[in-house]
């Protein structure tokens, strides 16, 4: 979309990430593209489309559907779906921090689901006509007749999970790679001791070395040459190089010992591999985007973009964000919690938190500050 004007890049946006919702969402098909024409489908089963044919699990909304249009009436209607989601959640972006919208009552209210979570409740409150979309004005949410009525007066709402099809090709991924192999504990256990001792040698915390589910996977495919090691999950060229040759020459050993009959094919799972979209972040991030933006681009959640940028790092690519940390946190605040994780026996995100302060900072600050940590000190 280079050299559109803006305002046709971001309505197309907004038309490529109404395709994406289309695909994950578990509502009827048809009463989905119907609503999308401006026609409405009467019934809630089509009795022909993947998703009548196979429904998902309802659960109770109203108090869901409630919190959005609550949101979207405090911000005087004047924000998109990502962006109520982004204070629903308690995501202090760019954005929410630049409106000021982390000092609303209602920002963090519904911290106990996710952001994908609240834009699928979002996605059914626009199919059910309690808010409507303005695709000319940048997708912003306005709240109809109906959504005012539901506000004077809520009434049981029954919505539908989404599709979680990253999560379905993970598992299905996982069953193609282990079959019914499962993580050999006295290898493990080897493992962790080997980690320990090299991030004493190293004056590195043990996370840094290897994480725990790389070396579960280890412990299940038994990779004896440096190569075979690239392809372990959350490993990649740099963490094999750098740190892989102690536990393979500890894995050969130990499969001669004891008969180990290997898994005949070890499935690559190099995360920059894997798709292009991290590809796509690391260009991004070289180019000094927003996060937000580099998101938004790719139809994901801030969430996710983040767990995609552990993932690259925890295979051994280098990525520099201090143009972004910079930006959300002073250097004493950077200081504070880089010399926790030089300190720390755990990579765990709630455990920092604890220690820190979460008054003091957000769980998006310090994961920022964990891959800063691990990207420096790790590669």
């Amino acid at each position: 979309m280079q050299g559109k004007p803006v305002a046709e890049q971001e309505i197309g946006k907004q038309l490529l990430l109404e395709t994406v919702t289309y695909a994950e969402s578990s509502v009827c098909r048809r009463k989905q593209l119907l609503h999308y024409f401006g026609e409405e489908y009467p019934t809630d089963n089509c009795e022909s489309c993947d998703n009548c044919l196979n429904p998902k699990e309802k659960f109770e909304g109203k108090d869901n559907v409630y919190l959005v249009l609550e949101t979207v009436q405090a911000v005087r209607e004047k924000y998109k779906a990502d962006h109520i989601a982004d204070i629903i959640v308690g995501n202090t972006t760019s954005a929410v921090r630049v409106y000021k919208h982390d000092d609303l009552e209602l920002f963090g209210e519904g911290d106990e689901h996710d952001k994908k979570f609240w834009n699928a409740v979002i996605r059914q409150a626009l199919i059910a006509k309690f808010l409507n979309k303005d695709i000319e004005n940048y997708g912003l949410l306005k709240i109809t007749e109906k959504g005012h009525d539901f506000l004077k007066n809520p009434y049981s709402f029954m919505l539908t999970k989404d599709h979680d099809y990253e999560e379905e090709d993970d598992d299905m991924l996982l069953r193609q790679q282990v079959g019914a192999n499962t993580v050999d504990p006295a290898l493990f256990s080897l493992l962790k001791d080997l980690r320990k001792k090299i991030s004493k040698r190293l004056n590195l915390p043990p996370f840094v070395i290897f994480q725990d589910p790389s070396l579960e996977d280890m412990a299940i495919q038994y990779p004896v040459t440096i190569d075979e090691m690239k392809n372990i999950a959350g490993v990649g060229t740099g963490k094999a190089t750098k740190y892989g040759q102690e536990l393979v020459d500890l894995i050969v050993k130990y499969v001669e010992e004891n008969e180990i009959e290997r898994p005949q094919d070890i499935v690559v799972k190099s995360v920059v591999n894997k798709s292009g979209i991290k590809v796509d972040i690391i260009r991004n991030i070289d180019r000094q985007l927003p996060l937000e933006d580099i998101a938004d681009s790719k139809g994901i959640t801030m969430t996710e973009l983040l767990a995609e940028i552990e993932a690259i790092i925890n295979s051994g690519t280098k990525l520099n964000l201090n143009y972004y940390i910079n930006e959300i946190l002073d250097n004493e605040q950077q200081n504070r919690i880089y010399d926790y994780f030089r300190e720390a026996e755990t990579e765990s995100i709630g455990t920092a938190l604890n220690e820190l302060g979460e008054d003091e900072y957000t769980e998006e600050q310090i994961r920022l500050m964990r891959i800063k940590f691990i990207s420096e000190i790790g590669h």
